[in-house]
């Protein structure tokens, strides 16, 4: 095993997580649940993202948010960007670090953003390079790494060649988004094992969702091979579009739980990103999909 000594812990509960919501979310409580997500010690932080408010109504504030971040020292606010259009209005909204996103199935990319994967290259390829041009930073996404709601199960090979792409074009980390969350332990140690070969293992990030429950075993399974960056969303924020009722992003809480218990460095407190938890739920009027959160909130009384 070589498990590592320090997980990093990117939190995308307010973008990622807040995206599907269907009630419209102020800015200013957007604005809160970040800066407690970083009082909790959480140094990456997905704020928004930079796309149409016709597709994704919940993201329609995103200037406003990145404007009105209370910005912490050595914390990374990125944001999700999918085309110029979106990287010119976050530079100018003041973002720092970007996404992008594209997929390892073709029929997935299609359905959601209207293209093939090498028209997706196409699309942000001069995203990445303005940004580079400035010093931002550029984070790259792959969707659908262990299968996809319209192909089944996705080859291993497949999901290395879309990350070796976006290693190539600049990206310093990529992350492996399990989106439909049907993964089991050894698929995804055997899907790792082949990015690994083609892109080193400190630039990669494991994003599993939870939506058969098998997110943490993934998660443990990735991290035996030397994965040190964990995707996860505050509360459990975030749904499963293709799985109606079901729950998508692993709950942040479970995840340092986990990692404290296995002795790895987070530099996260539990106690307040259980306060940040709660703070959002309890807007949302509903409890954490976290089984950690709801135990330690439980206790709290």
């Amino acid at each position: 095993m070589a498990l590592p000594t320090r997980v990093k812990i990117v939190e995308v509960g307010p973008r990622d997580g807040l995206q599907n919501e269907a009630t419209t979310i102020p800015t200013d409580v957007k604005l809160t649940l970040i800066d407690m997500l970083g009082e909790a010690g959480l140094h990456t932080i997905e704020a928004t993202a930079f796309v149409s408010p016709k597709w994704v109504p919940q993201m329609a504030d995103h200037a406003d948010v990145m404007r009105g971040l209370k910005r912490r020292p050595h914390v990374a606010y990125p944001a999700l960007v999918p085309n110029m259009k979106g990287f010119e209005a976050a530079l100018e909204a003041g973002c720092e670090e970007i996404a992008i996103f594209t997929a390892a199935s073709e029929s997935f990319c299609q359905k959601n953003i209207n293209c093939s994967i090498d028209e997706s290259f196409e699309r942000f390829a001069p995203v990445v390079d303005a940004a580079l041009e400035k010093n931002i930073k550029v984070r790259g996404y792959v969707s659908c790494v262990l299968g996809c709601p319209y192909e089944g199960d996705i080859k291993p090979a497949a999901v290395a060649e879309v990350a070796q792409r976006l290693h190539q074009i600049g990206c310093y980390e990529v992350s492996l988004g399990d989106t439909i969350g049907v993964g089991t332990p050894i698929a995804a140690k055997k899907m790792v094992e082949a990015v690994a070969r083609l892109v080193p293992l400190k630039q990669l990030a494991a994003h599993f969702h939870d939506t058969y429950g098998q997110a943490m075993a993934n998660l443990f399974a990735v991290m035996e091979l030397g994965i040190a960056t964990i995707d996860s969303s505050v509360g459990g924020l975030g749904g499963c579009p293709y799985a109606k009722g079901a729950s998508g992003n692993v709950a942040t809480e479970d995840v340092v739980y986990m990692l404290q218990g296995m002795g790895r460095e987070t530099g996260v407190n539990l106690n307040k990103l259980i306060d940040a938890s709660a703070y959002i739920n309890s807007y949302l009027r509903r409890t954490p999909n976290s089984k950690v959160a709801n135990a330690l909130l439980a206790k709290r009384g």
